[in-house]
């Protein structure tokens, strides 16, 4: 039993029924599967045979630096690079740097609670697992199926955003869209086929060409700020005295700027989704005790250096009633629909939009690749679990979960009815009933960790065993999911506000009202039907299985660094520089 308190977890074990018997090794029933989900505990010998089945498992060929780097860069989107221009025109430039300040801390706060999970024990199924074995199956059970359901949309909204950028150089009257859709769809089901050695590989260049992207341009804006541009104009905090810190939205006064500030909470939000990709990854890192806390460590100053210092840089630059970003979030995608160029447009600089067009496109390209790997572990992990039909968990000589790849690339198909401009509404609402999906896994992380962290401390893990542990423990766990429950049941307040000239001249927006919230009661539907037709049980501080798959993983940590070791025998660990700048890129 390791670390963990035998006697407390014996006698919860004890009180469950009978593990499945034994079978020939690499087999496993439907019966199986069932009794996992519904009742009790794999032994540790019939669980380490499941993971380490090589007709089920994946590799862990994902290398530091390349975890590292989609730590740093993985979920920078367009919500980042375009998104935050129609936030700073709603509500102005302080409403923005409060939310994006906010909800980045809350997002830390996941991402440390996740963090000390899978530090601990990294599985393959991720936290689609640890909520099936620390809290309750039908937890697992929910969060696995939102979770995909929200990649297998965004992932073809994904593609036609590429070949919407594509327009800026071949009109669609020149070449149908489609044609891109097509060619960008094989590319990625090409890169997630190949295996995790290589979609870590192209991922860490292009999240190394997003950071550089972010870099650049974060340095351009401070010069521009300081009057380096060729207006040479030194704008400090102009725009903030006039027209203003803070814009009002539907009231006016203090009310007004209540809910403009309110209303950015939802833009930020969307810009941080995906940050959690870093435990999706945790069942094919090489070393993940270790690699995962730099992570989760690296992701508090992505937040600080590359979203809140975004925001307040372009607040800085772009008043929020120019014309030119009025423009900018009328547009669709692409360039043109930049705050970031339109502070060059403001400061004098032209000949830029087609090379940020170009980035653009590399950053919708990564996004749809790691959504297609997101949508095709977590269907991996749902059948893992025994939620998923069995043959989804069936992975190739690569590691590769190739039917559950050959599902979720099907589905993406649909992108192609995204080409259409009377279906393009249709699926926006689609993309706003999935969105919700990513407040509601954030939420079930964080009811997670709180349900591993009263176990372990009932079952004697103490903090000091742990190979990371959430800076704020409990105390910000709580306050994230406090915070992330009141996100969600307001994000589309403004449905219930009368808008002038809203479609159809209509009081209430019925249609964003049930697209916006109708993933709630999915949700709990899928919870407690999931509870009402298996009867499984929640898990207590007791019945949590902290224990079971443990022994195998520190077996491959081990081994893991006994190589490692052995490869360095006899080598120079190099200076104070290379260690602490160098080392972790190779």
């Amino acid at each position: 039993m390791g670390l963990i308190n035998r006697k407390n977890h014996e006698a919860a074990v004890d009180a469950l029924p009978s593990p499945p018997s034994s079978h020939e090794k690499g087999s496993l029933t439907d019966g199986d599967l069932a009794r996992v989900d519904e009742k009790g505990l794999f032994t540790d010998s019939d669980l380490a045979r499941v993971e380490d089945d090589p007709e089920t498992s994946l590799h862990r060929g994902l290398k530091s630096r390349q975890i590292t780097m989609i730590a740093i860069g993985g979920a920078i989107g367009t919500g980042l690079i375009i998104g935050t221009g129609s936030a700073l025109a709603k509500a102005g430039p302080l409403s923005i740097l409060i939310s994006y300040t906010i909800v980045g801390f809350i997002v830390y706060m996941v991402m440390c609670a996740l963090g000390e999970m899978a530090a601990y024990l990294p599985i393959q199924s991720g936290f689609t697992g640890y909520a099936t074995r620390f809290c309750d199956p039908a937890l697992g059970f929910s969060l696995g199926y939102t979770y995909w359901f929200k990649y297998i949309i965004v992932t073809p909204n994904q593609l036609t955003a590429a070949a919407l950028v594509i327009q800026y150089w071949v009109p669609r009257e020149r070449v149908n869209p489609g044609v891109f859709i097509a060619v960008f769809l094989v590319a990625i089901i090409l890169i997630n086929y190949l295996g995790i050695k290589y979609f870590g590989e192209i991922e860490f260049w292009l999240s190394s060409i997003k950071v550089l992207t972010i870099v650049g341009l974060l340095i351009l804006s401070l010069v521009l700020v300081l009057g380096g541009g060729p207006d040479h104009d030194r704008k400090g905090f102009r725009y903030w005295r006039n027209p203003g810190a803070m814009k009002t939205l539907y009231a006016t006064g203090d009310a007004g700027r209540f809910l403009g500030l309110w209303s950015t909470f939802v833009t930020a939000t969307f810009a941080y989704l995906g940050t959690e990709l870093v435990g999706v990854t945790v069942g094919e890192a090489q070393n993940p005790r270790r690699v995962i806390p730099r992570a989760i460590k690296l992701t508090f100053w992505r937040i600080v250096i590359f979203y809140v210092l975004s925001v307040l840089l372009i607040g800085m630059l772009v008043p929020y009633n120019s014309s030119a970003l009025s423009f900018a979030t009328k547009q669709t995608t692409g360039a043109s629909a930049s705050p970031f160029v339109v502070a060059l447009i403001e400061s004098g600089i032209s000949g830029l939009p087609g090379f940020l067009n170009a980035l653009i496109l590399i950053f919708v390209f990564s996004a749809a690749n790691s959504d297609l790997y997101i949508a095709t572990r977590t269907l991996y992990g749902l059948a893992k679990e025994g939620n998923s039909h069995r043959i989804f968990a069936k992975t190739d000589r690569r590691g590769v979960p190739i039917y559950a790849l050959g599902l979720s690339a099907l589905i993406a198909c649909i992108a192609f009815l995204n080409v259409a401009d009377d279906s393009r509404k249709v699926f926006s609402y689609f993309v706003n009933l999935v969105t919700i999906f990513g407040l509601l896994t954030w939420i079930s992380i964080l009811v997670t960790h709180i349900y591993f962290v009263k176990a372990r401390q009932a079952q004697g893990l103490e903090k000091h065993q742990l190979s990371y542990v959430a800076p704020f423990g409990l105390y910000g766990t709580y306050f994230a999911l406090g915070f992330c429950i009141v996100i969600a049941l307001f994000k589309n307040f403004d449905v219930f506000v009368h808008v002038e000239g809203r479609e159809g001249g209509e009081k209430f927006d019925t249609t964003n009202f049930i697209t916006g919230y109708l993933g709630i009661p999915l949700y709990l539907i899928m919870i407690f039907g999931y509870k009402f037709l298996t009867h499984s049980k929640g898990r207590t501080p007791l019945t949590a299985d902290l224990v079971t798959g443990k022994e195998a993983i520190d077996r491959e940590e081990e081994e893991f660094l006994a190589t490692k070791a052995a490869k360095q025998d006899g080598k120079k660990s190099g200076g104070w520089f290379y260690r602490r700048f160098i080392a972790w890129l190779l």
